[in-house]
């Protein structure tokens, strides 16, 4: 039923268990998974989990911490990587200006060939975008026919619903539980019901009450209970809305689906 559209099960903090963990996902209602790539090592065990695993899907990128890295020879390897049919994003990639770990324009620069290469190969976009909307929405301005989701969504209801209107997605973490969530709140209650996805990001931003905990994707479907509170729904609508979103914006058939 639920769908967790960002999670990063083959980090390190899952050596010990992650098998545990994808074998327990279907009796916490959790059918399919996305595996998010940060840089390149990530996005090649992503897409080899992926393979590996029914209802798995992979995302091949690199994270703006990893810009740094991007050159010619890494964009053709994701491409290379992007041939798998369990591959179905390009990401995670974009900008992160908070810690400012890489300079701003090698982020940028990183950002822009990534968008070009969703954009070559027909594959909607995986965005990390921190404390940097303004450069973020102008990149995917010079790229109208690329679409995504903008995950773990952190700024206003009023930029959300301007990149919905450009026919991009708003993903929701374990910080909609959280009782200083205002901002998040706020935008899961504007943005359309066709336009969000719930996801964990695991192993980080674990939801209430295990905050501050290693998050797993088994997690997400406290994520859909606090949407369906918000939106009058019940758990298992929520869990079904967002999972034919993702689905949709990831190109996943009905024969595709689950585990």
């Amino acid at each position: 039923m639920y769908f967790d559209s960002h999670a990063h099960l083959c980090d390190a903090k899952f050596d010990g268990d992650r098998d545990a963990i994808y074998a327990a996902l279907p009796g916490a209602g959790v059918t399919r998974v996305m595996e998010v790539g940060c840089d390149l090592p990530s996005s090649e065990a992503a897409v080899a989990w992926a393979e590996a695993h029914e209802g798995v899907w992979a995302a091949v990128g690199s994270h703006p911490d990893d810009a740094d890295h991007l050159d010619e020879a890494r964009v053709s390897r994701y491409r290379e990587l992007a041939a798998s049919p369990k591959v179905r994003a390009i990401g995670e990639i974009g900008l992160d200006y908070h810690y400012e770990d890489v300079p701003r324009d090698l982020q940028k620069t990183a950002f822009e060939r990534q968008l070009a290469l969703a954009r070559e190969l027909r594959l909607p976009a995986i965005v990390h975008e921190r404390e940097a909307h303004g450069d973020a929405m102008d990149l995917i301005r010079r790229f109208p026919d690329v679409r995504g989701v903008f995950h773990c969504y952190s700024g206003s209801a009023e930029q959300a619903k301007e990149l919905v209107r450009l026919g991009w997605y708003i993903g929701f973490t374990g910080v909609l539980t959280f009782k200083n969530a205002r901002r998040a709140v706020e935008t899961a209650l504007a943005v359309p019901l066709e336009r969000i996805l719930i996801e964990t990001d695991c192993p980080y931003m674990a939801p209430e009450p295990y905050r501050g905990r290693r998050n797993d994707s088994r997690l997400v479907p406290l994520v859909a209970a606090k949407l369906a509170d918000l939106r009058r729904l019940t758990p298992e609508e929520a869990g079904r809305i967002t999972a034919e979103n993702a689905c949709r914006l990831f190109g996943i058939s009905e024969k595709e689906e689950g585990n």
